[in-house]
């Protein structure tokens, strides 16, 4: 992937400074390793899913972190029993982390392991004080217009 310097946007935009490194970070690990493979699924206009395939993972064996603005899943697995003879071992048996960033007011609603799939439920959820309101327009007698009385020095 192609690396864009944003050190000129950085002088310029105040207040973007996360949006920025999350644009870095994401950038450095496009080349990391893709396991597991995941989905990611908008539901609905505040819900989303995201899906990870992950074959041979207990439940134990899986953790899911969500703090500010991070979503973290991390699954550890024992290394394969060394006394099996494999003649073909194509199906990937070893610790993984993913961290998705999460946008402000997205929270996760629920999580279930199914059939070697990982489906972790969110939905942003906006606070009332946040929310766009519509402002009533009253009718009446205008507005009176209040004078300072001047002092003289």
């Amino acid at each position: 992937m192609r690396q864009f310097d944003l050190t000129p946007y950085r002088r310029s935009a105040i207040g973007f400074d996360r949006l920025f490194d999350m644009l870095e970070t994401n950038a450095r690990q496009a080349t990391s390793e893709n396991y597991p493979p995941f989905n990611l699924e908008r539901l609905a206009d505040d819900r989303y899913r995201i899906t990870l395939a992950v074959a041979g993972f207990a439940r134990d064996d899986i953790e899911i972190v969500a703090q500010q603005n991070l979503l973290m899943i991390k699954g550890k697995k024992e290394d394969v029993a060394e006394d099996r003879a494999f003649l073909h071992l194509g199906i990937a048996n070893r610790s993984f982390e993913r961290r998705f960033e999460l946008a402000d007011f997205v929270r996760v609603e629920d999580a279930r392991l199914n059939d070697g799939l990982l489906t972790i439920d969110l939905l942003r959820e906006v606070p009332e004080a946040m929310k766009p309101k519509t402002i009533a327009i009253k009718s009446g007698a205008p507005l009176q217009v209040i004078k300072e009385d001047s002092v003289a020095a």
